[in-house]
């Protein structure tokens, strides 16, 4: 469905969902552009599994709307639904059918003749890395075997949109290392992508912009870069001293970093404005006569900026049925 440069493939407007008094989405709107990787961020129980059910036509919100290739889902769900491409965190396969099975009724569910779906279905499972394993059943596959399968059958039609629910959780790093360069590459393609995640790695590594959301809010968007210096993040630095330093060396740094007191094994924290202290640090403590044995030096991260914008770990004891 040919779209207008710059046209979001996705979008969603000022969603709302709740559960009777439980408000689990409260004002969510996003958009997603061709080729774009947007991260999709946030606690358990934030509401990102919610959103991507009704990204997908799953469920219906109580208020707002979804647009998907500029159309609203309405009375032409069934047709729209071909334009996207599932892929949810619980194994969506048939245990005892083979991977090569298992895709192709995925293919045929989208319309695909039986002679293109086992086309179609050799050439994912070729970028998946099972071609070899097509016809063993899938209770025979390994974990990370499963998830690529998992991947291979939201792909198989091609879609312009894919919605990823943690595509790679619980993975072997080749597995993941797959997944992701297949992710990638379908962006690369021209497609939308939403990919929701708990590892923070995968998100500064791959996506283009990220959304947090928290208690059913969209409470920050951007890069990682912005949301990262939105936090207020500042480096960290940690010294490493073959005795405890001199009262002396911590009076020259007043009002200039955030200091530690030195602890039993003479290690000594702090928290920078700029990179560029580190050297007025160590010349600090050169002057103080304190010898350094060793120094670390650690930037801010998205793990970082995540615990400062929601005041929590990204996980915690909150369900995630959400």
């Amino acid at each position: 469905m040919p779209m207008p440069a710059n046209e979001p493939l996705i979008e969603a407007i000022d969603l709302h969902k709740s559960y009777g008094s439980r408000v689990v989405l409260d004002g969510i709107s996003l958009a997603v552009r061709q080729g774009e990787v947007v991260g999709l961020l946030g606690p358990n129980g934030a509401g990102k599994t919610t959103t991507i059910s009704i990204l997908a036509t799953l469920l219906q919100p109580d208020a707002g709307e979804v647009r998907i290739c500029g159309k609203v889902p309405s009375s032409r769900r069934a047709e729209l639904r071909c334009h996207l491409g599932l892929v949810p965190q619980s194994l969506a396969l048939y245990p005892s059918l083979t991977a090569l099975q298992n895709v192709e009724l995925f293919a045929r569910l989208h319309g695909m003749g039986r002679s293109e779906a086992r086309a179609e279905s050799m050439r994912v499972l070729g970028e998946v890395g099972l071609s070899d394993r097509a016809r063993d059943p899938v209770a025979k596959l390994s974990g990370g075997m499963k998830r690529r399968l998992n991947l291979s059958c939201g792909l198989v039609h091609r879609p312009d949109v894919i919605l990823l629910d943690e595509p790679a959780i619980g993975v072997d790093p080749q597995s993941r290392e797959q997944i992701l360069l297949i992710v990638r590459s379908a962006a690369n393609a021209g497609a939308a992508v939403i990919y929701c995640t708990h590892y923070m790695e995968e998100v500064e590594r791959m996506c283009d912009r990220v959304l947090l959301i928290d208690r059913g809010k969209l409470i920050a968007q951007g890069t990682v870069a912005e949301l990262v210096a939105s936090s207020g993040g500042r480096p960290l630095m940690e010294i490493r001293f073959d005795e405890q330093p001199p009262a002396s060396w911590s009076s020259m740094l007043a009002g200039k970093v955030d200091l530690s007191p030195a602890s039993s094994d003479k290690r000594v924290a702090l928290k920078l404005t700029h990179l560029v202290q580190v050297s007025e640090v160590l010349d600090h403590a050169r002057a103080a006569g304190a010898r350094v044995l060793d120094f670390t030096v650690r930037s801010p991260t998205l793990s970082d900026a995540f615990i400062a914008l929601t005041g929590r770990p990204l996980r915690d004891d909150e369900s995630d049925s959400d």
